[in-house]
């Protein structure tokens, strides 16, 4: 049979579909679903005896996308690898070409930061073989992540309970928040004061405001601890001549943010959308993979989202510059395109930023095929950008230097007014990156009446204020990204699932948007801070991460990078053998054999437990912390009939027979939503998934097994009549057609 077409691999279906529109029936695109190889769940999967040798097998879920793909493979004159352009995509090339019998057909490996017809093409112009440093980068980074959890976890289970773990880059990230923690328990609060007077020139209003500086004299110290000090201070302002000293304009220029790479992106849409890094690439991902557009078909919407390089194509700048001129003016468009240099250590430069594919696609006109979601993220990216190639916000300051002088020359105090106006907004015009600490600049807010130097001033009120020195703030997910980024731990394909995973653990919990370690997370961070103290280092997984860089640059082979930390984390290992379980000392004594009672931790968290285990196995639960005693239900078991109580297991609440143990019957709680099943009548249930997530299911499964994400709603499609479902906003989606609109009734009816 004839091989005429040619056959394309990436990973996600959806990034399938996009590229399939772009090239046409001559192509065929198939997915492999993320990675088609893995280490085996069940045993270490590394023999560290010959050269750590990887096992790798073909997942079960994986299975029937290997067979498409190499069927496919057979009808094809060639196969064309193009999955993500990092380390990850290169190992899922690799993984390909070892997982599939291709016989002979010839393969190339294709890249490319953009899913447009431009960028497909221009890689099918210039295809190239498997990066090999790159595939043993991924593969060295996998093998020492197995290692490390595989080896460290089992230590965890025993010293403080089952079902923990740890893992290379996981635990220094749990480490930098517990340290701040303590940071902040232990931080000592100094008082002191600032002092501000409300002054005016001689006859001449209006008021304006000036701060105290310190003594004319500088050898002289004018820290004020005390209120008594303070006091003293606005006295003798209030008495003495005031005169001013030196008045100084000056031109302020500052400059935009560069455009997105994983880091900062992560952090900004933190701070001004409340996104979780993971929440974030999810959507960034759906963007680049390509969303529907109607009658335009699938388009990417933005480049790869995976980066640390801040290089921009100079196409992408152009298109950028030409843009700002018909929108805003000539007036923005700088003299020359921009051009922002990476200050973190380990970035790619052969990558590009994070930037919209096409300048010219502004948000809003884009809007009606995008989520909410996917709409405010791409505005984010398109907004930051345009703004990175848009002119300097230039800012007039205006400082004036007040003398405040009574009879001794040495006492001669200094006051400073400053204003900083707005003269020309530049990238302001379209954003303004969020901060951190969320303090908004006072522009204009102080104008300066027209002074010069001698002019006399008098004083019409004095405002001295109490402070306190503050502790360095909790970790947000923003700051904690940015404290990894700048400390070279991890990058940017890890930042997300590091957060995740520590939070996951319940090592982390979030409260509002810091960041605080639990009681089990100081436990487990101690323990290994104490016994594994190089493996949680800072500066030794920084250096890993370098060592790592050179394999990707082919400077290093990655055998001997995996030995050099395999050997002392077993010696290690076998040194806290005799370690004992974690524990904590309290006055209760044994209610059986007298001896001291400690704190253990238990499946469902702290105990009270004899020190005298496993002699003596008596146990309690510790006050204040009792599981929530059962609750009665109005269901039966179906075993044997008895009243059923809802009891709270690993996954949530469930619904056991009273009788247990004597009759173990359960099933889970159901939750009806007030919407038959489309398929077959049934009720549809509220479910939810092992790691808590809820999503709709009927009531029939498994015989049926529709499911969905959204909440189902009561009123029938208006288009076909098929079964809606709730987004944000008051909108609602058909399940079975594309309609989709504005539902207010529908989504009074879903709140209810």
């Amino acid at each position: 049979m004839a091989k005429s077409k040619e056959l394309v691999v990436v990973e996600s279906p959806a990034k399938a579909r996009t590229i399939s529109s772009i090239l046409g029936r001559d192509y065929e695109v198939k997915a492999s679903i993320g990675h088609v190889r893995d280490l085996p769940k069940a045993n270490l999967g590394v023999d560290p005896e010959h050269g750590f040798q990887p096992r790798y097998i073909i997942p079960k879920a994986k299975r029937k996308a290997v067979k498409e793909i190499e069927d496919a493979a057979r009808n094809a004159s060639i196969v064309y690898l193009a999955t993500d352009p990092d380390r990850e995509g290169e190992a899922i090339a690799w993984h390909l070409v070892e997982a599939i019998n291709l016989d002979g057909i010839p393969y190339k490996r294709i890249v490319f930061h953009e899913i447009t017809p431009e960028a497909i093409r221009k890689a099918f112009e210039e295809p190239r073989d498997i990066d090999t440093p790159l595939v043993d980068a991924q593969q060295a980074r996998r093998i020492l992540d197995r290692l490390v959890g595989y080896r460290l976890s089992p230590f965890l289970w025993k010293k403080v309970k089952s079902g923990l773990s740890a893992g290379r880059v996981q635990s220094v990230a749990l480490r930098l928040l517990v340290e701040r923690e303590r940071e902040i328990e232990n931080f000592d609060a100094q008082e002191y004061w600032t002092i501000d007077v409300l002054v005016e020139k001689t006859g001449t209003p209006p008021s304006f405001k000036a701060r105290l500086a310190g003594y004319v004299d500088k050898k002289r110290d004018c820290d004020i601890s005390s209120e008594t000090q303070a006091t003293a201070l606005v006295d003798f302002i209030e008495g003495a001549r005031l005169r001013v000293s030196d008045v100084k304009q000056r031109e302020q220029v500052r400059r935009p943010s560069p455009p997105f790479i994983t880091s900062t992106l992560q952090q900004e849409a933190s701070r001004r959308l409340g996104y979780s890094a993971k929440r974030t690439m999810a959507i960034a991902q759906q963007l680049y993979e390509g969303v529907s557009m109607g009658a335009q078909g699938q388009a990417g919407l933005i480049t790869y989202m995976r980066t640390d390089s801040l290089e921009v194509g100079q196409g992408a700048k152009e298109e950028a510059r030409r843009y700002i001129g018909q929108r805003f003016g000539q007036a923005f468009v700088p003299k020359s395109p921009r051009f922002y240099r990476k200050k973190v250590r380990g970035a790619q430069e052969a990558h590009e930023a994070i930037r919209p594919t096409s300048m010219s696609r502004e948000p809003d006109s884009v809007r009606s095929f995008l989520s909410n979601e996917q709409y405010r993220l791409y505005t984010l990216i398109w907004q930051r950008m345009i703004a990175s190639q848009m002119a300097d916000a230039v800012y007039d300051v205006a400082t004036a230097e007040i003398e405040a002088a009574q009879d001794r020359p040495e006492d001669t105090l200094l006051l400073r007014a400053t204003n900083t106006q707005l003269r020309f907004p530049g990238y302001r015009q379209l954003y303004v990156e969020g901060r951190d600490d969320d303090t908004e600049e006072d522009e204009g807010s102080n104008p300066l009446p027209e002074l010069a130097t001698g002019d006399a001033l008098r004083i019409l009120e004095g405002f001295p204020e109490q402070h306190f020195t503050q502790p360095p703030p909790h970790f947000t997910e923003a700051t904690l990204v940015k404290a990894l980024e700048e400390k070279g731990i991890g990058r940017p394909s890890t930042y997300a699932p590091i957060l995740s995973t520590i939070q996951d653990r319940g090592y982390v919990q979030k409260q509002g948007r810091q960041l605080l370690p639990t009681d089990l997370g100081v436990v487990v961070n101690d323990l290994l801070v104490e016994n594994f103290p190089n493996f949680v280092d800072i500066d030794f997984t920084a250096a890993m991460e370098d060592e790592l860089d050179d394999i990707a640059n082919g400077e290093r082979a990655w055998q001997p990078v995996v030995q050099q930390i395999y050997q002392p984390l077993e010696a290690a290992l076998e040194a806290a053998s005799d370690v004992p379980p974690a524990r904590e000392e309290t006055d209760e004594v044994c209610d059986l054999c007298g001896r001291p009672m400690v704190i253990r931790w238990g499946r469902h968290g702290r105990f009270l437990s004899c020190s005298g285990f496993p002699e003596c196995k008596n146990s309690k639960p510790l006050a204040g912390e009792e599981q929530p005693s059962v609750e009665a239900s109005e269901e039966t078991c179906d075993e044997c009939g008895a009243p059923m109580v809802v009891k709270r297991g690993r996954f949530g609440p469930f619904l056991a027979c009273s009788r247990y143990p004597e009759c173990k019957g359960s099933k889970p709680i159901q939750v009806k939503v007030g919407v038959a099943c489309p398929r077959c009548g049934g009720d549809i249930l509220e479910r939810r998934t092992r790691r808590g997530r809820t999503f709709y299911g009927c009531s029939n499964y498994p015989k049926c097994d529709f499911t969905t994400w959204t909440r189902p709603l009561p009123a029938p499609c208006p288009q076909c009549g098929g079964l809606l479902t709730a987004e944000k906003e008051g909108k609602a989606k058909c399940t079975s057609c594309e309609w989709r609109g504005e539902a207010p009734e529908l989504a009074a009816a879903a709140a209810s």
